[in-house]
């Protein structure tokens, strides 16, 4: 059984994606970012950046924690074979478009998101700065998409990552008109059981438990 630690984001979204789509067995421990409880000390002692999401996996002896959504992602395409090829090249294209979700789109629609819609005061220079950053991301994912099916060969954890931050880009002002195989390829994974499931989490839970108080619901 794997214990998830989460919220409703985008990065936390890739964990619950990857094991939706690897049928894998787990726990959901709604976190609230808002009351700060990735601040406390349990959660600390998980994750010292204080950030979800974290798993623990207690299919290893003693039990392994993994924070960090892209080193989430790796670890369990290692632990089940699944969505990650098994060459070294093919590896290599997957966690090349994996780091391009986590050093250029995340971080950049992230920063759109404050400048965009969290600030009071709106810097017009920054949101411009940020939301056109994003555009050009979207730009490359679109050019690279008009030869592919999916990032890499098949669909890969590569593809829910970048997926859970681009179905998002809305809510960063940002647009995707004109970027027709984006859109293409956006839809396709949209209509995938397993990735709607995972954007459900950790909001599609027993809203009663939640009301006792309980931290964790059994989602599969």
């Amino acid at each position: 059984m794997i214990d998830l630690y989460t919220a409703a984001t985008p990065n936390g979204w890739k964990a619950s994606v990857a094991l939706e789509e690897m049928g894998l067995e787990y726990k959901v421990h709604a976190v609230n970012l808002m009351k700060g409880e990735q601040k406390t000390a349990d959660f600390l002692a998980m994750n010292p950046n204080g950030r979800i999401p974290v798993i623990v996996d207690h299919d290893v002896e003693d039990g392994h924690t993994v924070f960090e959504s892209g080193a989430i992602m790796l670890y369990l395409a290692e632990k089940t074979g699944l969505f990650m090829p098994n060459s070294v090249t093919g590896r290599s294209k997957v966690t090349q478009w994996l780091m391009f979700q986590m050093g250029g789109v995340g971080p950049m629609m992230g920063q759109a998101n404050v400048f965009y819609r969290y600030l009071e005061e709106k810097i017009p220079i920054a949101i411009d700065r940020y939301q056109n950053e994003v555009r050009r991301l979207f730009t490359v994912l679109d050019g690279h998409l008009a030869k592919h099916e999916y990032l890499v060969d098949d669909y890969s954890i590569a593809d829910m990552a970048n997926w859970c931050w681009v179905r998002t880009y809305e809510w960063s002002g940002a647009s995707i008109d004109g970027l027709d195989h984006l859109k293409r390829w956006k839809n396709s994974i949209e209509a995938r059981p397993a990735a709607r499931r995972g954007v459900e989490v950790p909001n599609k839970i027993d809203k009663e438990a939640l009301l006792k108080g309980a931290s964790k619901v059994v989602t599969r």
